[in-house]
């Protein structure tokens, strides 16, 4: 007797092992506190709290920004399901200033993380432009002093251009 097998569609979803389940994270389900007064009623006595006082005030003095430390605590709060993120959003400027009172009442210069930076690695426009007009001065220069030195040539082995299915055209 001769067996035939017949295809089974059972099988998982590609990827289906890397997702979970839908409402088994956290943020999926409804939040603990739904305004920002419950949650800043949960914030505020952690943050003066001898557990994180600690650590908040070493966070400092290390000189990162009390936005930044203020929007890791209310991203957190969404990740757990304590809050919404328009909740946390809300709730950051209260958080922001908490941290500042805590900065002061500890004695630690801080900074905010509201002022402006400007980027180091960017050149302004105004050094662009001094740094073209002083090559534009030395542009004649150059090319006499370019005209004068003669051209040594070496013997250096040319090689062959590369040619193939993937090679470069020029």
């Amino acid at each position: 007797m001769v067996e035939t097998l017949t295809p089974t569609m059972d099988y998982p979803i590609a990827g289906q092992g890397m997702t979970a389940e839908l409402g088994s994270r956290p943020w999926q389900n409804p939040p603990q506190y739904a305004s920002v007064e419950e949650a800043l009623e949960w914030y505020i006595p952690r943050l003066v709290s001898d557990e994180m006082y600690e650590g908040i005030v070493d966070t400092m003095e290390l000189g990162v920004p009390l936005t930044t430390m203020a929007d890791t605590l209310q991203t957190g709060g969404v990740m757990q399901g304590l809050h919404t993120i328009d909740v946390g959003m809300l709730a950051m400027p209260v958080i922001i200033e908490m941290l500042a009172y805590i900065a002061e009442d500890a004695g630690i210069e801080y900074t905010m993380g509201t002022d402006k930076r400007i980027d180091d690695d960017k050149i302004s426009d105004v050094k662009i432009a001094l740094a073209m007009k002083k090559m534009r001065e030395r542009l004649p220069e150059a090319i006499e002093e370019r005209e004068e030195e003669p051209e040594v040539m070496e013997d250096t082995p040319v090689e062959p251009a590369p040619s193939g299915l993937m090679a470069r055209r020029v």
